[in-house]
Order: C-alpha cells, then sequence, then structure tokens
C-alpha cells in the first residue's frame, strides 16, 4: 500500500512537472530491468496470487529472500542513479531483518493486535506465520533488529490494515523519487542517468 501510494504520487508528481515546464515525460536506461519482474515473481506468487499461496505456502520464505535479493541486485546495478540509494537502503534494511528472522519479516504481537482487534485464537500465534503474509509473528525480545520490523501502520481513519517497515519507507521515498525525477528538464535527466 505504501508502495503503491508512492507509485501513484510520483507518477503523478513527475507529469505534472513536465506539463508545467512543457517537456516530455521521459523514462531512464536502467540496467537489468528484467530483474525487477523476476524479482517480483516470487513474491507475487507466494503472497499475493491465490493460487499458488497455499502451494508455496512451506516455500514462503524462499521466495521472499530470493525475490529481495533480485530486487537488491537490480538496484545495486542502477546506484549511479540517486533515487537508487533510497531504494537499495530499503531493500537492503528489510533483506537483512528478514533474512537475520528466519526468512519471514517479523511483526511484534502489539502491532498484529491493532491489525486484527479482536479476538485472535486460531487467526494468529507468536512464533507462526501471519496467515498468508509476509510476517512472522515474534516479540520484540526475539527479534534481531528489531527496529527494522513491520512496525508502522496506517491511520485508523484510513481503514486499510497493513503493517510497514523502515525498510518500506525508503523503497516508497526511492519510488517517488525516482518517477518524479522522470519530469524534470533534460539536464537534469543527464545528469541524473550518468551519475
Amino acid at each position: 500500500m505504501v508502495l503503491l501510494a508512492s507509485i501513484v504520487l510520483g507518477l503523478a508528481a513527475g507529469l505534472a512537472r513536465a506539463w508545467k515546464g512543457k517537456r516530455p515525460y521521459q523514462t531512464y536506461d536502467l540496467k537489468y530491468s528484467w530483474l525487477v519482474l523476476v524479482g517480483f515473481a516470487p513474491q507475487f506468487l507466494a503472497f499475493n496470487f491465490r493460487p499458488t499461496e497455499m502451494l508455496l505456502s512451506k516455500w514462503a520464505s524462499v521466495a521472499l529472500i530470493s525475490s529481495q535479493l533480485l530486487l537488491l541486485a537490480f538496484a545495486l546495478v542502477n546506484l549511479k542513479k540517486a533515487p537508487f540509494w533510497a531504494l537499495g537502503l530499503g531493500l537492503l534494511s528489510n533483506f537483512i531483518v528478514i533474512f537475520l528472522n528466519g526468512g519471514l519479516m517479523p511483526i511484534q504481537p502489539e502491532v498484529v493486535q491493532k491489525l486484527i482487534p479482536g479476538p485472535s485464537i486460531g487467526l494468529w500465534a507468536i512464533g507462526e506465520r501471519l496467515l498468508m503474509t509476509k510476517d512472522f509473528v515474534l516479540p520484540i525480545a526475539d527479534t534481531r533488529l528489531w527496529f527494522l520490523d513491520d512496525r508502522f501502520i496506517l491511520p485508523a481513519w484510513m481503514n486499510y490494515h497493513v503493517a510497514f517497515s523502515v525498510g518500506d519507507v525508503l523503497i516508497a521515498i526511492g519510488a517517488f523519487w525516482l518517477l518524479w525525477s522522470l519530469g524534470g528538464p533534460n539536464k537534469e535527466k543527464k545528469e541524473f542517468s550518468n551519475g
């Protein structure tokens, strides 16, 4: 949700910037852009695509780690472009906390209680994967690098229950920055793409 919002807002901001400057909205030549699709696929199939969610349930941690590694590789080969510093740092933060905590993103029981208020019998348990998500419920005392876990939630008035991490925020900033920059002047684009 946070990433999707940053993509929509970044695209809108970039298009508005291009329109205001009376120039076309352009793209950059990114290295190994196919890594995004290949990297996103395991995560999508394991956590968002109903026909394969159950099938890949036992392999969820492998899917998440491999997905994170491929996306991190994409960010690293494009680090000459400034927004990829935020994207890369966010992906690295998520990868480290996921890797150090058994292959899934840790989430504290207190955060889960805010996401799923009311009786929780049978819905989730400490030390278990949270439903069919990428999250694994761990108390803060048992979480390595707990400050990088899925700890933030959206305001209640938004009526959308999702937790996200510092890494997710950095990824969202990088995505917004990248899409906004595409509406800039050509000279700025050339400097941006050359490093």
